[in-house]
């Protein structure tokens, strides 16, 4: 300012300084404004200061140029009153433009960090659904495959007993027979030594066996139940058929290796196989047979267990919903809340900068057309006005001469 007044004549240096003394004292003002934002001790102070006091500053320099500009009009003015009520106006919309800025920094910190929060409880939500659903996917399996297969009631000790003595039949079948197999399958293959998937294969074979002996069992009970004369005489030479094949190749085994002496007494052998083989499915058979054989069979084919008098399975209760379906759902209500949210925080990251915009764009607008154009605050962005209807209800047109 000193370099501009010598500039002029000596005479019209007092002249000229005396004119600018209004706004003479502004820019030394804006050189110790840039050296507080310039000079700052840490990264920090200086994001404090830039953040905080930057726009409010730039704010009051722009009302400081206005104000002082708008004394060399005053002379030449009309409505001087109307003109300085608008100005005072704008001091006051400036005062309330800084302290909405500054509350709304604290309302976006806050919001941000209540998003944070959120946003952190979900995830942890999230992974401890999942953790338990995995730790839980064993029992859920067990519990669907239970309600498809089988009812409320299914009997299963005498299932589960059935399945142990199949398994520990098969297994006395497999360790008496496993000589006399081998010893065919090495004279067929003309090999000396049989596979070794030669015991597990006959392990199955008689495992197979012994449930379907079990299964032809059920369905002559069934038959005889159910009053099917037709399909009681099948199962009858079905069954007699079984027994022979068990009694000739099973149990004859059996109490040749326990009782020797009746080795060479081929009818003896006979009579005392059939005999055992009589007792143990009869035995078997009442015990848990008649229980368990069910189940199996169901089981087996794939389908609901029905009840003894043949009525149809009571319904299956509702099937429980995926585990990530709830997780889902909240992540879209989640996203949905997101999308209005965001809007909102639009406003809150916007409004408090244009408040102080508004604010200094009012005092020009006082100093040139002596009305402020923006009517502080702004509720949201919908509120500001766009920059057409602006000017065309400011209606400035030059005078005519």
């Amino acid at each position: 300012m000193e370099q501009i007044i010598s500039s002029f004549p000596q005479q019209w240096q007092e002249v000229i300084a005396l004119l600018l003394g209004p706004v003479a004292w502004i820019p030394r003002l804006q050189h110790v404004l840039m050296d507080f934002f310039l000079h700052s001790p840490s990264p920090w102070m200086a994001a404090a200061k830039y953040v905080l006091l930057l726009f409010p500053a730039l704010l009051g320099l722009a009302a400081l140029w206005c104000t002082q500009l708008s004394i060399y009009t005053l002379p030449f003015r009309n409505g001087r009153v109307h003109f300085v009520s608008a100005l005072l106006l704008a001091w006051w919309d400036a005062a309330r433009a800084v302290w909405l800025y500054w509350m709304g920094l604290i309302r976006c910190v806050g919001v941000a960090l209540g998003w944070i929060v959120i946003f952190a409880t979900f995830l942890v939500r999230l992974i401890v659904e999942a953790t338990r659903k995995v730790a839980l996917t064993p029992f859920i399996v067990t519990g669907r495959m239970t309600n498809r297969y089988f009812q409320p009631g299914a009997p299963w000790v005498a299932f589960v007993a059935l399945m142990l003595w199949c398994v520990l039949e098969a297994t006395v079948f497999t360790h008496v027979l496993f000589p006399t197999v081998t010893d065919v399958l090495s004279r067929l293959a003309e090999t000396p030594e049989p596979a070794r998937a030669t015991g597990p294969m006959l392990f199955v074979f008689l495992m197979m066996l012994v449930m379907g002996s079990f299964a032809c069992t059920q369905a002559l009970v069934d038959a005889i139940r159910t009053r099917q004369m037709k399909y009681v005489a099948q199962m009858i030479a079905v069954e007699i058929f079984v027994a022979f094949f068990e009694v000739m190749f099973l149990y004859r085994e059996i109490v040749t290796a326990f009782m020797p002496a009746l080795a060479d007494q081929q009818a003896g052998t006979i009579v005392v196989a059939t005999c055992g083989w009589l007792g143990v499915r009869g035995m078997t058979w009442f015990l848990f047979g008649q229980y368990g054989t069910a189940p199996l069979m169901a089981f087996m084919s794939r389908r609901p267990l029905t009840s003894a008098e043949g009525a149809p399975p009571a319904p299956a209760g509702a099937a429980m919903p995926a585990w990530w379906e709830g997780p889902l759902r909240d992540i879209r209500r989640e996203t949905e809340w997101l999308h209005a949210a965001s809007d909102r925080m639009l406003d809150y990251l916007a409004l408090p900068v244009l408040h102080v915009a508004a604010a200094a764009v009012n005092f020009a607008m006082v100093l040139l057309a002596s009305r402020p154009v923006f009517h502080l605050p702004f509720r949201h962005l919908d509120e500001i006005p766009e920059s057409r209807s602006i000017l065309s209800g400011l209606h400035l047109q030059p005078r005519k001469s």
